[in-house]
């Protein structure tokens, strides 16, 4: 019995030693560096998005021209077989036109938002932080980068 209970003794110490080595290297891990950006902000700030949106409305202005170029030309006609052909002939051009906006938009946005994410990962590994999370997505904790991400993105 005396073995025995040096030998249960002997496993618990083990155990009880490999919990602890465990949990001072679980807790001898440097706290990671944690920062928040409100992105939101960001692209509301960044001229990239002010400059697609400009543009954006520009081409939207574009094609209101052209609906009403189409308008007044097809109220102009008084022949129907020839106001349905100039119809159907603007329709197809303004689908073409919209989805080529729509398109080349989607494409900008996509580059601008590779961007950002680019700028914000290198100032966050500039600036040593191991974590960033968007600000809407924490509660509390982590320092905000914001202002010093929306200074680097153009």
């Amino acid at each position: 019995m005396d073995k025995h209970f040096k030998s249960v003794l002997a496993i618990s110490i083990a155990f009880v030693l490999g919990c602890g080595f465990n949990s001072m290297a679980i807790s001898g891990n440097t706290a990671n560096k944690i920062a928040v950006v409100d992105v939101q902000q960001v692209v509301m700030k960044s001229t990239q998005v002010k400059n697609l949106k400009a543009e954006h409305d520009k081409k939207k202005a574009e094609l209101v021209q052209l609906m009403n170029k189409a308008k007044s030309e097809v109220d102009a006609q008084t022949d129907v077989a020839k106001k349905k052909s100039i119809a159907q002939k603007y329709e197809k051009e303004l689908a073409a036109k919209r989805d080529a906006a729509a398109k080349d938009y989607a494409k900008k946005l996509e580059a601008i938002d590779k961007n950002i994410t680019a700028v914000i990962t290198k100032q966050a590994q500039t600036m040593g932080y191991d974590v960033v999370f968007a600000k809407n997505s924490v509660l509390y904790g982590g320092d905000n980068i914001t202002d010093t991400i929306i200074k680097n993105v153009k």
